[in-house]
């Protein structure tokens, strides 16, 4: 009997197919800048810095069994979740973000694709941010069939189906979302969020749950944070002109245990 991925090879080929015909563009567009619309002065622009803190024992993410998929098994045999990623204190995979407060601010859209890309049978990166309108490209880089499911709730979904090593796709979504789930059917274990926003002031935390936000704004701003699993939160920030500051965001879970 063949192996149960090869099985429902076939008809996950027919579902990404049809899923890519809807292309990718949410039902009702972003609407174009209004001619009034300001433009940031970069001379007076300051920045927002933090970090995101994880306060307790943080639980032990699984490791991921991968026997299912002989090659996912032979590329990465030592794989374990990405729950819960804690170093040095600092919580990792933390979608950061400017949630209110740019009313009236037009900014130029990228063009340069944002990427993620399948490897040793994992989305890479975990959790991304890119701009509405701005392209992804996604990638497979291993030698085994994956399929790209995003499942927006505002966006247009598509699945595209990723038969072979080296296939690349370019998708865009063109509506402000936080977040947009990304799985893959042939590998249950394989997910990825996206993060789309409408500006350029996001972040996405690394080692030590640190994070940037470069070029804003003097004004009044609702940040937000956001976790997988850990929920989020949101704190006021009033920042001057070239001014400077710090916040930070603290979240926890019952030791050992994962929400």
């Amino acid at each position: 009997m063949s192996p149960p991925w090869r099985r429902g090879g076939a008809s996950l080929v027919l579902a990404a197919l049809a899923g890519a015909c809807g292309g990718g563009e949410p039902s009702t567009p972003a609407g174009a800048a209004a001619a009034d619309a300001r433009r940031v002065d970069l001379s007076k622009a300051g920045r927002i810095t933090g970090r995101v803190h994880y306060e307790g024992t943080p639980p032990r993410n699984p490791a991921i069994r991968m026997a299912a998929d002989p090659v996912c098994q032979r590329e990465n045999p030592d794989a374990v979740a990405e729950t819960v990623v804690v170093s040095d204190g600092g919580l990792q995979n933390v979608f950061v973000y400017v949630k209110d407060g740019l009313n009236g601010y037009a900014f130029d859209t990228p063009t340069e694709p944002a990427r993620l890309d399948q490897k040793g049978c994992r989305y890479v990166p975990h959790v991304l941010g890119l701009r509405a309108g701005q392209p992804i490209e996604i990638a497979n880089s291993d030698p085994t069939f994956h399929n790209v499911h995003a499942l927006p709730a505002v966006n247009r979904e598509f699945n595209v189906g990723q038969p072979s090593q080296g296939m690349r796709d370019v998708r865009t979504f063109t509506a402000p979302e936080v977040m947009v789930r990304v799985k893959c059917d042939v590998h249950a274990w394989m997910h990825a969020y996206v993060g789309v926003v409408d500006h350029p002031y996001f972040a996405v935390t690394a080692d030590g749950g640190t994070f940037s936000l470069e070029h804003v704004p003097a004004g009044t701003y609702t940040i937000e944070a956001w976790h997988e699993k850990l929920g989020t939160q949101t704190q006021t920030v009033t920042l001057g002109e070239t001014e400077s500051k710090d916040i930070a965001f603290t979240f926890a879970s019952a030791a050992g245990t994962l929400p």
